[in-house]
C-alpha cells in the first residue's frame, strides 16, 4: 500500500480547520497528523511531524502565514506549502510564492479540487495557474526586478539549449502540455528537462523558476504568456 501523504492545517480559524480536516479525512490516501492555530506553532509543528504538504493560512497572529512559509522552507526544505486563503490580492500571492510556497488557492475552493492539490503540491509539483503566473509577472513587471545573482547566471549557462528554451516557456506561463504542443514533443520529455533544468539551477519548483526567469532576462517585463497560457 502507497504511504498516505501526511498533511499539516495550519489556521486560526478553528472551524475551518474541523472543516478542512473533514474534507481531507474523505480521501484514504491522505493523513491529517495535527493542526496549528497561528503560524509559530506551524513551524514548530513542522519540526516535530515532518508532514510532506502544509495547509498554511495568510492572515494569523503570532506569525502570519508568509512568514512563517519562509522560515518552513529554511527549517524544513522537503516540506511542500500550499497557501490557502480567502483573500485573492495579488501582494498575497507573490509574496507567498516569493517565500517559497508552492501553490495558492482560495479558501472557497471546491473539496475535491483542494484534495487534488495536495496530491499535486505532494508529489513535488507546483500548483501554478496560469492566472497565478500572469499575477506573479504583472507583479515584477510594475516593481521591477532584481538583477539574478552571479551564481545563478553561471548555472543558468549550464542548460541545454532545449532547457533554456523551457524554462523561458515556463516563465511566460505555459504549462507542460503547452510547451510540449509548442516544441512538437511529448509532455514527457518536457517534464524530464523541467526536472533537470530545476536541479542545476537548484529551484525548488516551477514557481521558482517563473521568477528566475525574469530575473535571468529569459523573459523580459513586459512580454506576455502566449495565447491560450
Amino acid at each position: 500500500m502507497t504511504a498516505r501523504l501526511r498533511v499539516l492545517v495550519v489556521d486560526d480559524d478553528d472551524l475551518m480547520r474541523a472543516g478542512l480536516r473533514a474534507v481531507l479525512s474523505s480521501d484514504e490516501t491522505v493523513e491529517v497528523v495535527g493542526e496549528a492555530g497561528n503560524g509559530l506553532e506551524g513551524v514548530e509543528q513542522v519540526r516535530r511531524l515532518v508532514p510532506d504538504v502544509v495547509l498554511m493560512d495568510v492572515r494569523m497572529p503570532e506569525l502570519d502565514g508568509i512568514a512563517a512559509t519562509r522560515a518552513i522552507v529554511t527549517a524544513a526544505p522537503d516540506a511542500r506549502i500550499l497557501i490557502l486563503t480567502t483573500f485573492s490580492d495579488d501582494e498575497y500571492v507573490f509574496e507567498s510564492l516569493a517565500a517559497g510556497a508552492s501553490g495558492f488557492l482560495l479558501k472557497r475552493t471546491r473539496p475535491e479540487d483542494l484534495i487534488a492539490a495536495i496530491h499535486t503540491i505532494g508529489a513535488g509539483e507546483s500548483l501554478l495557474s496560469p492566472a497565478i503566473t500572469r499575477t506573479v509577472i504583472d507583479r515584477m513587471t510594475s516593481h521591477g526586478h532584481h538583477p539574478a545573482d552571479p551564481a545563478v547566471l553561471s548555472r543558468l549557462r549550464e542548460l541545454t539549449p532545449r532547457e533554456r528554451e523551457v524554462l523561458e516557456l515556463i516563465g511566460r506561463g505555459l504549462s507542460n502540455t503547452e510547451i510540449a504542443a509548442a516544441l512538437f514533443v511529448e509532455e514527457s520529455t518536457i517534464k524530464t528537462h523541467v526536472k533537470r533544468l530545476l536541479a542545476k539551477l537548484h529551484l525548488r519548483d516551477r514557481v521558482q523558476a517563473v521568477i528566475l526567469a525574469y530575473e535571468t532576462g529569459l523573459v523580459r517585463p513586459g512580454e506576455r504568456p502566449r495565447a491560450g497560457a
